[in-house]
């Protein structure tokens, strides 16, 4: 056939069955997922939904390339042009296949989502299964990408003997590269251990640093602690696994918070005490769980009151304690003035 076609038209046949098959690939795809979309609309169907969705995209570049890899045998084209073309479509087959691996990922994370909403999980659980999927999918983000990577470079005969080249110095480069590598894997390693025993989770109020504030959001390195004052303290994922720090929100979001005021010897303490109770029968910041009010120290001038009480989570808990302090001080300045801490003078001469 390449004797009776000239190269022109050699060309044009090759260009007209590639386009061919691109075309009625294109179609394919969209007669599929068109058919798919209406089976997907039923109710009760998210895995099939967010299939759809988010295949769609990497389906429309892996379904021209194998059309246009079964097209490659059928074209009188010379063989080094076929070779060329079908080391280019592997290429993109890879990259491809591993962009649909990815959107597999977010799938799962959609159908973990939707179960949420279906068997109303509480804020516990739920930030538990988010931050093991949030955690795992961006782990595996990184595991396609390497590996889809690796595969590339290999399709490239001239990588595959650059290793026999540098076999002499594979020991003095892996040296190297584990050591630039190291704080990238030990992170990488510490995202999967925390995705499975879960130290912190997305939402948690934690203490780091000294600073107070809440997990805004993990990523595969690192995290971000959102602080009170509106900050945000960015922290390797390590940081979690090898260094103490404070959750305060572990297994509940109950606190206990402490108020301490400081009186003269002559205080009432039993009226300080219904006082306390009565602020906290009439403030929605507490939870109905804990009070008590106690004496805890003394000194050669003053009486110390512990007043323990117990909130649903950290916020309200600092508001109550403040709620609390300024009415209990509001109430000895009114009522037991006498009680407030004053400074005593020895008298020259007194035993």
């Amino acid at each position: 056939m390449k004797q009776v076609l000239g190269a022109e038209q050699v060309w044009l046949v090759f260009g007209g069955a590639l386009l061919v098959a691109v075309l009625l690939a294109l179609v394919g795809h969209y007669l599929l997922f068109r058919a798919s979309a209406r089976n997907a609309r039923t109710p009760h169907n998210t895995v099939q939904d967010s299939l759809l969705r988010h295949s769609r995209r990497p389906a429309r570049v892996i379904l021209p390339l194998m059309a246009i890899l079964l097209v490659l045998p059928l074209v009188p084209v010379d063989p080094d042009y076929v070779e060329a073309i079908r080391h280019v479509i592997r290429v993109g087959t890879i990259a491809s296949m591993a962009w649909l691996a990815l959107a597999l990922t977010q799938v799962f994370e959609d159908v973990i989502s939707a179960r949420q909403r279906t068997d109303q999980w509480d804020d516990h659980t739920t930030r538990q299964v988010q931050t093991r999927v949030r955690l795992l999918r961006r782990v595996a983000l990184v595991f396609v990408g390497v590996v889809s990577l690796a595969a590339i470079l290999m399709t490239f005969s001239s990588v595959q003997h650059l290793g026999t080249s540098l076999l002499a110095s594979a020991g003095i480069i892996g040296l190297v590269a584990g050591i630039a590598a190291r704080p990238i894997l030990s992170n990488l390693i510490a995202g999967v251990q925390i995705a499975l025993t879960q130290p912190i989770r997305i939402g948690d109020v934690v203490v780091v640093e000294g600073e107070w504030g809440k997990i805004e959001e993990i990523y595969t390195t690192y995290v971000v602690v959102k602080i009170w004052d509106l900050r945000r303290l960015v922290l390797p994922l390590t940081y979690f696994i090898e260094r103490p720090f404070q959750n305060w929100t572990r297994r509940t979001d109950n606190l206990l918070a402490t108020v301490f005021l400081y009186a003269d010897y002559t205080v009432p303490v039993e009226v300080v005490r219904q006082e306390l109770h009565r602020v906290l029968l009439a403030s929605n910041l507490w939870d109905g769980n804990v009070w008590r009010l106690h004496v805890t120290k003394m000194t050669a001038q003053t009486v110390e009151l512990r007043a323990v009480i117990s909130a649903e989570d950290s916020d309200k808990a600092w508001d109550l304690q403040c709620h609390v302090r300024e009415k209990l001080i509001e109430f000895m300045q009114t009522h037991i003035p006498g009680s407030l801490p004053k400074a005593r003078e020895v008298a020259q001469g007194a035993v």
